[in-house]
Formats: structure tokens, C-alpha cells, sequence
């Protein structure tokens, strides 16, 4: 066990905004909100999965909406821990232990803002190792767990209680809410013992959160230097290097879609690249040639300082690196792929892993 303190929360925001593969709500708000909690209650303990006990009672917070909306509807401590609040009241008991559903920018630290406040040991795990946009792409209903009763909280005093039959319900139900709430809800799903999470979960991901933002926080404009050590831990590649020429914006069914256009800068001058997102980025293309797509990880990094871009911060004229890394072995199962690969989000190729993508291009 270990404390979370304000200087982890800069450097976990930072890892977390590049595993967030350019989603999971903008992390810069997020800081600052999560190191207004532990000026205010105290550093956050922080435990791994091996300290976890077989009962005790583990609920994934975060936020659910498009993360364009967070950026002028911006969450507060409240939100987050009355949808926790409602769920004990709900299952008659305490919550033993808080976590991330996400590894990815705001939802890497709403948890940390309901532990502090509650005064709860945070785990050191996820339920995806990465973001991705809907409620059911997570570890736990690939293991066939199920996320009944789940809880939502909106800022203005409102509190909703779902029994979905599966995860895929939850995503349907909670997305309208959501709608209705004003783009942005907290919620608390799937809440488990101990030794379910210990099966499902991904390990240390906000330890690894932290390893990545001190890369780029000890490297700053250092020739990309943080970038080559991040792409070496994670066992990553480079894409590209190229700068932004159109982005294309639109808030649908409550998430935010769309795609941006790049020019080859440097190395890759004369080549035209494009990424498609739904919140999170899923495809990264070379003309028709695939070079990255979902589940496997794609970053926009700024060119100068290797910081992570989200997609509602992506700008015109901006310089980038373009990044991908492998996934988590879990998502190359069969009901992974099905639950996450290209097909579900409308794309007519089959997943490839980046490595033979990669590979092929060489």
C-alpha cells in the first residue's frame, strides 16, 4: 500500500490522457478536481490487487457522457459520490473499496475524488486498460459478470437506479439517462467482491499511469525523449509525425464522433493520415491502409512536449506524434474482438494486431 498525494495525481492524469487513447473526459479537469479532494481529506491509499480481500466490496466510479460536454459541464465532488451514496443504500452496506472502471483521462481520477472524500483505499487496477466509449467494453462482462444494480447522479441533485439484465443493457439505459442529465452523469456499475475483481481486472494500471506521466514530465521538450521511453515500456510504435489539417466534430447519441485529417511532417512529408473516434481514438489509416485500430491503443501526442491531445482538444495547424500500443491480452479473445474490434463500430475490415500491421508496413 501507498499514498496518492498531489504530485501522483499529475503524473497519473498525464499516463492516463496517453492509455485514454485521446478519451475517457478531459483529464485536466479531472486534476484539478482530484487535487482539490486531497488538499481537502487527505491523501488517498492506494492498493494493489494482491492486498485485496476475497469479501470485500469493490465499486468502479466514473463518469459516463461525451467528453466534449465535461470541458464546459464541469463535475464536482458531489456528483461523484452520491451515485457511491445511493448504491450502498441500495445494497444495505458499505463500500470497502473504490477503482477506475477506465485507465483514461477524467475517469482515471473520479475514484480518487470519491476515496478521498469517503475516506476509501483506491485499487490499483481497471476493468479495460485503456477507455473505451460504452458501458459494456470492460473485462468484467467479458468474464460474465453482471453490472445490476447500477447507480447515477447528475449535479443538479438527481439519483437513478437501474437493474439492467446484462452489460449491454446498461449501455442502452444509462446512455438516455445520461442524455437527459445533460450529457454528463456519474455512475457506479458493477459493484463486486473481491475475488471477482481479482479474476477480471487489469493490474497496476494507475501505477502505470503515474511510470508514463513521469516519463513525459522528466522529458519535456526533450527531443522526444519521453516519448521513445513511454513507447519502449508500453512496447509501442510509432506512426507518424504530421500536422492537423480538418477535424470533424459531432455530438451523436451522446458521444462525441468524428475524424481528423493529418499532413506528413518531417519524415512522412507528403502523406496524408487519417483517425476516426467515438470518444476514444479507433482507427488509424494511411489513405485505405490500416496502420492501428481498436481494440490496440492509439495516442495523439503533441510534437514539442509528448503530451497527450484528447479528441476534444485537437486543433488545427497542430504538430503531433502519432503513437500506438498493444492491448491488453484480453481483448484478442473472441468475445473481446466481437465486443470491441472494428466490425462493432461499423468499420468493414477485421482487427489486425498492431505488431502485424506494423510488421507488414516495415
Amino acid at each position: 500500500m501507498r499514498y496518492i498525494d498531489e504530485e501522483a495525481i499529475e503524473k497519473i492524469a498525464l499516463g492516463a490522457a496517453v492509455l485514454g487513447t485521446g478519451g475517457g473526459g478531459d483529464p485536466y479537469i479531472g486534476k484539478l478536481v482530484a487535487k482539490e479532494a486531497i488538499r481537502k481529506y487527505g491523501p488517498v491509499a492506494l492498493i494493489s490487487l494482491d492486498e485485496l480481500e476475497d469479501d470485500q466490496l469493490v465499486v468502479p466510479v466514473s463518469g459516463m457522457g461525451a467528453p466534449s460536454v465535461t470541458i464546459e459541464k464541469i463535475p464536482s465532488e458531489i456528483e461523484f459520490t452520491a451515485a457511491l451514496d445511493k448504491l450502498e443504500e441500495v445494497l444495505g452496506r458499505k463500500v470497502d473499496v473504490v477503482m477506475p472502471i477506465e485507465i483514461g483521462g477524467i475517469n482515471s481520477l473520479t475514484p480518487i475524488i470519491a476515496a478521498a472524500k469517503k475516506g476509501l483505499p483506491l485499487l490499483d487496477a481497471d476493468a479495460m486498460g485503456r477507455a473505451f466509449p460504452e458501458a459494456q467494453m470492460v473485462t468484467f462482462h467479458l468474464d460474465g459478470l453482471e453490472p445490476s444494480p447500477v447507480t447515477m447522479a447528475d449535479e443538479k441533485g438527481n439519483t437513478v437506479v437501474l437493474y439492467p439484465s446484462d452489460g449491454v443493457w446498461s449501455e442502452r439505459l444509462a446512455r438516455v439517462i445520461t442524455i437527459e442529465m445533460g450529457g454528463s452523469a456519474s455512475i457506479c456499475d458493477y459493484s463486486l467482491l473481491g475475488k471477482e475483481v481479482k479474476q477480471s481486472a487489469i493490474p497496476g494500471t494507475l501505477t502505470l499511469a503515474e511510470k508514463i506521466g513521469g516519463f513525459l514530465l522528466d522529458n519535456k521538450g526533450k527531443e522526444q525523449q519521453g516519448i521513445r521511453k513511454m513507447l519502449e515500456e508500453l512496447k509501442g510504435y510509432q506512426l507518424f509525425e504530421a500536422k492537423i489539417t480538418d477535424i470533424e466534430h459531432r455530438l451523436v447519441g451522446g458521444f462525441t464522433r468524428g475524424s481528423a485529417q493529418f499532413e506528413g511532417i518531417n519524415q512522412a512529408q507528403g502523406r496524408s493520415f487519417t483517425i476516426h473516434f467515438q470518444n476514444e481514438h479507433l482507427v488509424a489509416k494511411e489513405g485505405e491502409h490500416i496502420l492501428c485500430s481498436t481494440p490496440d491503443l492509439i495516442a495523439v501526442l503533441d510534437e514539442e512536449t509528448g503530451f497527450p491531445i484528447t479528441t476534444e482538444r485537437m486543433k488545427y495547424g497542430a504538430r503531433v506524434v502519432v503513437v500506438a500500443f498493444p492491448c491488453h491480452d484480453k481483448w484478442r479473445t473472441k468475445k473481446g474482438i466481437e465486443t470491441v474490434g472494428p466490425n462493432y463500430f461499423g468499420y468493414d475490415f477485421d482487427y489486425r494486431p498492431v505488431e502485424e500491421l506494423q510488421k507488414e508496413r516495415r
